[in-house]
C-alpha cells in the first residue's frame, strides 16, 4: 500500500503505522478496563451511576441467568432495547457465554421483528414491558423458548422509580399474570443458583454480533460482526479522536441497534474507560438539559440532531466549553449545515468543530473522519489507521485515477464476515482484487483526491436516508402493494428541513376503487402493523397511472424530478 492510501500518516502524527488489536472477545475488553480503573463510572442512567466494577459484577450475574436459561455458545440471543443498563448488561454477558447479540430496534414493527427471530434462529430475547404486546403477537409464528422482559424503572433510583410510575409507566399495559415470560430480576435471580465459570473463550475472529441493513438490494440482511471488529474500532475510535482521555463522557443517544450507537458511543468508551451517559431515547429538550448538566466531553449524532439543536431555545445560553470532540455521521453533513453547527459551537465556548465520519454497518459503523487539524470543504475525511479506501469503476475491480468518481471499496479490520444466509450476497459484497485483499464494495459513489481525502456522492442503489436511517423503498412498496385496494406504489424520499428526507407514497388504485381519506387512512394502518414508524410514509399521493421505464418498471426517478420541479416553481 502506498503512503497515500495511509494517509492517517501524514495527518495524524501520533499514530503508528499500525495499531495493536486484542484477540479476545469484547467483554474480555471491558474486563481489562474494569480491572484498571474499578472506581471510574462506566454509565449513567437517569440519575443511576454504576462503576466498572460494579458493571463486571452485573454482567457476570446476567452471565450466569443467561446459563440457567439454557443459552448455550453461538446461540442467537435477540436484544429489542433502547440505551439502558439493561440493555448493555446483557449484550456483554451474551457476549461473555460465547452467544451471539442479535440486535434489532424495538420499534420495529410485529412482522419485521417475526423476520428477525426466524432469520436469526434466536432462543431467546429481551425487550421492554412497553413491546410485550408485539412479541407475544407473534410468539405462536416462531421458536423463542426465552422471552425476558424487563423495564425502564428497574433501574431508577426510588424516588425517579415512583415518579415513572405516575408518568410514563401509567401508559404502558400490564402483562398477564399468566404470560409465558420471565421477568428482569427473577431472571437475574435464577442465575445466583449456577456456580460454575460461565466464560466461554473467545477470539477476535469469533462471531459476536448481529445487526441489520438493507443490503445491496433492499431486502433485510443480518450482518454478522466479529470480536475483532467491535475492538478494532475502539482502538481506532482513540487513535483519530485526538481528544480522550480515560474517564471522558459520552453522551450516548444514538441507540444501540444502530453500528453507529453501539460501535462509538458504547463499545468505544467501555473498552477505553470512558462513561457512557445513557438516554433511551432522543427528546430534544431532555438532550440539551443533559448536554447542560451532566457536560459530556463527547457527543455523536446524525446531522438531523445538531440542526434541531440549533433552533431550541433551552441551547441559547448553554456552556459548551466541556465538548472535546462533535462528530456527525449515519448520513451527509451538508456544508451549510457544517458551517452553521461550527458557528453555534464556538459561540457557546466549544474550543472543537464538528466532524463528518463515514461508513457503513459492514464495518460496523464509521471508517473515515475528518482530521481534527485538517479539513477540506464537501469531504468526508480521511481513513481510520490500518483501513484502505480505493475507488473503483462501478461493477469492477478496476481502481480509478484520483479525483474521478467511482464506487467507494474499502478494506481493514472492522470488515464485516458475512450476510446472515445470504452467501450470494456477501460474496458481491467482498470480493477480492488483483492486489490479493478482501475488499468491501459500499455501494456508495465518491472520489478520493491526492491527499486521500473522501468526498461522499450519492447512493448507487436506490435508497431513502431519513434522520440516519437507511429506508428501502422496495420494502415499503412490498407492504403497500399487499393492501386490499392497491394496485401498485411507488416511495421516493423527499427533502425534510429536518429529518433530511422523508418517504412520499405514490399508490395506484385497484379498478373500481377512488381515492378518499379513508383508503388514505387505512393504507397507513396498514402499514403501522408492518413498517418501523421511521420509515412510515409522510405523504400519499393517489395516481391514476405511474410512469413507466421502456421495459416496464415503475420511473421512480421521474417521480423525483417532478417533486424537483414541485419544489423549484414554489421557490
Amino acid at each position: 500500500m502506498s503512503e497515500i492510501k495511509a494517509p492517517w500518516l501524514k495527518f495524524y502524527g501520533n499514530v503508528p503505522e499500525k495499531l495493536d488489536y486484542p484477540d479476545c472477545s469484547m467483554f474480555e475488553k471491558v474486563q481489562e478496563i474494569a480491572e484498571k480503573y474499578p472506581e471510574y463510572t462506566a454509565y449513567e442512567f437517569m440519575g443511576t451511576k454504576g462503576t466498572y466494577k460494579k458493571f463486571a459484577e452485573e454482567v457476570l450475574e446476567c452471565a450466569k441467568a443467561l446459563r440457567a436459561a439454557g443459552i448455550k455458545e453461538n446461540d442467537r440471543v435477540t436484544i429489542a432495547m433502547p440505551n439502558c443498563p439493561q440493555a448493555i448488561i446483557m449484550f456483554y454477558a451474551v457476549n461473555y457465554v460465547g452467544a451471539v447479540s442479535n440486535m434489532i430496534h424495538p420499534l420495529s414493527s410485529e412482522g419485521e421483528i417475526k423476520f428477525f427471530l426466524n432469520d436469526s434462529k434466536s432462543v431467546a430475547a429481551v425487550t421492554l414491558d412497553q413491546f410485550y404486546p408485539k412479541f407475544e403477537s407473534i410468539r405462536k409464528e416462531v421458536n423463542l423458548p426465552t422471552l425476558i422482559i424487563t423495564r425502564i424503572k428497574d433501574y431508577l433510583n426510588p424516588v425517579l422509580k415512583v415518579g415513572f410510575s405516575l408518568t410514563k409507566g401509567r401508559a404502558i399495559k400490564k402483562i398477564p399474570k399468566d404470560a409465558d415470560i420471565i421477568m428482569w430480576n427473577d431472571f437475574i435471580k435464577r442465575g445466583k443458583t449456577v456456580t460454575e465459570n460461565c466464560a466461554v473463550k473467545r477470539t477476535g475472529a469469533d462471531a459476536a454480533v448481529v445487526l441489520y441493513s438493507g443490503g445491496t438490494t433492499g431486502i433485510s440482511k443480518g450482518i454478522l460482526l466479529s470480536n475483532l471488529n467491535f475492538n478494532a474500532l475502539a482502538a481506532q475510535i482513540v487513535a483519530v479522536a485526538q481528544c480522550f482521555e480515560v474517564g471522558d463522557k459520552m453522551l450516548a443517544v444514538m441507540p444501540i441497534f444502530h453500528g453507529f450507537g453501539l460501535g462509538v458511543c458504547i463499545h468505544s468508551m467501555f473498552a477505553n474507560g470512558g462513561q457512557a451517559i445513557l438516554m433511551p431515547q432522543l427528546i430534544l429538550k431532555e438532550y440539551a438539559q443533559a448536554l447542560k448538566k451532566k457536560k459530556p466531553n463527547l457527543i455523536a449524532g446524525v446531522p438531523t440532531l445538531f440542526q434541531a439543536l440549533l433552533r431550541l431555545d433551552d441551547m441559547q445560553n448553554a456552556d459548551l466549553s466541556c465538548l472535546k470532540g462533535v462528530f456527525s455521521g449515519g448520513d451527509s453533513l451538508s456544508i451549510e449545515l457544517k458551517k452553521k453547527v461550527d458557528k453555534f459551537l464556538a459561540e457557546h465556548g466549544a474550543n472543537t468543530r464538528i466532524r463528518e465520519g463515514f461508513g457503513t454497518t459492514e464495518c460496523v459503523t464509521a471508517s473515515c473522519l475528518t482530521p481534527y487539524n485538517m479539513e477540506k470543504e464537501g469531504s468526508i475525511g480521511i481513513p481510520f489507521p490500518d483501513t484502505f479506501y480505493k475507488v473503483v469503476k462501478p461493477g469492477t475491480t478496476e481502481e480509478v485515477p484520483y479525483g474521478e468518481e467511482g464506487e467507494i471499496c474499502l478494506t481493514g479490520p472492522t470488515m464485516m464476515l458475512e450476510y446472515v444466509n445470504h452467501p450470494e450476497e456477501t460474496a458481491q459484497t467482498l470480493q477480492t482484487h488483483g492486489d490479493g485483499a478482501k475488499w468491501l464494495h459500499t455501494g456508495d459513489l465518491g472520489l478520493m483526491d491526492e491527499d486521500g481525502f473522501i468526498y461522499y456522492r450519492q447512493r448507487m442503489k436506490r435508497m431513502i436516508i431519513s434522520s440516519g436511517y437507511n429506508i428501502y423503498p422496495s420494502q415499503l412498496e412490498n407492504v403497500i402493494d399487499a393492501h386490499e385496494d392497491v394496485l401498485m406504489s411507488c416511495c421516493i424520499g423527499i427533502p425534510d428541513e429536518y429529518r433530511q428526507q422523508i418517504v412520499k407514497a405514490f399508490v395506484m388504485l385497484r379498478p373500481g376503487k377512488e381515492p378518499s381519506e379513508q383508503i388514505r387512512a387505512s393504507i397507513l394502518e396498514h402499514c403501522k402493523k408492518n413498517i418501523s414508524k421511521y420509515a412510515m410514509p409522510r405523504e400519499i399521493e393517489f395516481r391514476e397511472e405511474l410512469p413507466k421505464t421502456l421495459v416496464g418498471k415503475v420511473a421512480y426517478r421521474v417521480l423525483e424530478e417532478e417533486e424537483a420541479q414541485k419544489r423549484a416553481d414554489k421557490a
